[in-house]
């Protein structure tokens, strides 16, 4: 059994696009593209995908990941290919590895995050920040299955920063004033979302922006603690790829397979 670790995007109306319409989509491109799947056993047979950290419908996002499962050996950039050429623009599969490590998952303990706050002052979104940043804890609530939640924001927040807003009109939706987060957070439980933090500025700080921020994920992956990036999950894999005797003619029979 091969697996193949993708990570995919979610760009433009495709944002509100939920986790099962992602999933349903995907298992159609699977079919399309005629993917030798692996299934799980029993009397429902789902083809084994594993998901991992999807995004909040309605958010953008430049990094998800999942891992699928192969019967046969595939080359991970033509299977990238003919998965993406599959899927609708906007949910697009931009990278391919195979998996030479375990624990994706294990890797996904940080996101990083942009937020536009289209119809903000560039200075009152700083001066929130500063606000934010200074605080020891930023209570906020959420409502979930259970009833009306209470936790602390603040402690998950490794960096959040006001940057440049794109001076080029064609970057720029409208005219009125924009200002650009930049939030790095770890994955905790509960989870604290974007929206999460924005609640948190506007409580600590009054800002409440007039339309809702469009929020995007840039890179989800581990957090290195003493620099606050966060790094590529599949660098493991291509690595490990890279450095590993390869069966002499294997690659060409993947790729003609494919």
């Amino acid at each position: 059994m091969q697996r193949i670790r993708l990570r995919y995007t979610k760009r433009g109306r495709l944002r509100f696009t939920s986790h099962r319409d992602f999933q349903r989509a995907f298992e159609r491109a699977l079919r399309r593209a005629e993917v030798p799947m692996a299934y799980s056993a029993g009397f429902t047979p789902h083809p084994k995908v594993s998901y991992a950290n999807a995004a909040p419908t309605g958010t953008g996002s430049e990094a998800e990941y999942l891992e699928i499962a192969l019967t046969r050996e595939r080359d991970p950039e033509l299977l990238r290919t003919l998965l993406d050429e599959s899927l609708p623009t906007g949910l697009d599969i931009v990278e391919a590895a195979e998996a030479r490590t375990s624990g994706l998952a294990d890797r996904l303990t940080a996101s990083v995050w942009e937020l536009r706050l289209d119809g903000v002052d560039a200075e009152e979104a700083r001066r929130a920040v500063d606000a934010f940043n200074a605080a020891e804890t930023v209570e906020v609530q959420r409502r979930t299955k259970s009833g009306v939640r209470t936790f602390d924001a603040r402690s998950a927040v490794v960096e959040l920063e006001s940057v440049e807003a794109p001076s080029s009109p064609a970057d720029r939706s409208t005219d009125r004033p924009c200002a650009i987060l930049r939030l790095v957070v770890r994955h905790v439980t509960p989870a604290v979302r974007p929206d999460d933090v924005l609640s948190g500025l506007r409580a600590v700080a009054d800002l409440a922006p007039p339309v809702p921020a469009a929020v995007t994920r840039l890179a989800q992956g581990l957090l290195d603690e003493e620099t606050g990036t966060v790094t590529d999950p599949l660098a493991p894999d291509r690595e490990a790829a890279a450095t590993a005797p390869h069966p002499a003619g294997a690659t060409a029979t993947a790729t003609a397979s494919a």
